[in-house]
């Protein structure tokens, strides 16, 4: 069920970490999306002065990986401080089960300790409203 090794992903994601533009919240979160054919896509999550514009990591990776043609996902790794790591928010689970429904999640800490949490979109969203409920 879930694959044994998230290194090179939750790697990815610290990396974009780095990148975050979180001046309002100080709240940093890093994202990496691999699509079933290996490729990775990065983000960092991009805030606003108007907080509803505001991005999270986990949709910038998203829409760069679709801008970019890809269209299918196997795994998600998330990178914040938090401890225990959280999860992505409500309005990225919403996105991510328009487009990635059997994705497979990882949540970790930015600095490496403790054990990463292995979870499912499934999982964090069981019962997803999609195009097929409109």
């Amino acid at each position: 069920m879930p694959s044994p090794d998230f290194s090179t992903l939750i790697a990815a994601a610290r990396q974009a970490r780095q990148y975050a533009r979180a001046d309002h919240s100080r709240y940093a979160v890093g994202a990496a999306l691999e699509t079933a054919d290996g490729r990775l896509f990065t983000g960092a999550n991009v805030e606003c002065s108007s907080y509803g514009l505001s991005l999270c990591a986990e949709r910038v990776a998203l829409v760069k990986a679709l801008s970019e043609g890809a269209d299918r996902f196997t795994r998600l790794a998330v990178v914040t401080a938090s401890e225990p790591p959280a999860s992505p928010c409500g309005a990225c689970r919403q996105m991510l089960w328009d487009y990635a429904r059997d994705l497979e999640i990882v949540l970790a800490g930015s600095d490496g300790e403790g054990d990463p949490v292995v979870t499912s979109l499934r999982e964090l969203f069981p019962r997803g409203f999609g195009c097929e409920d409109l």
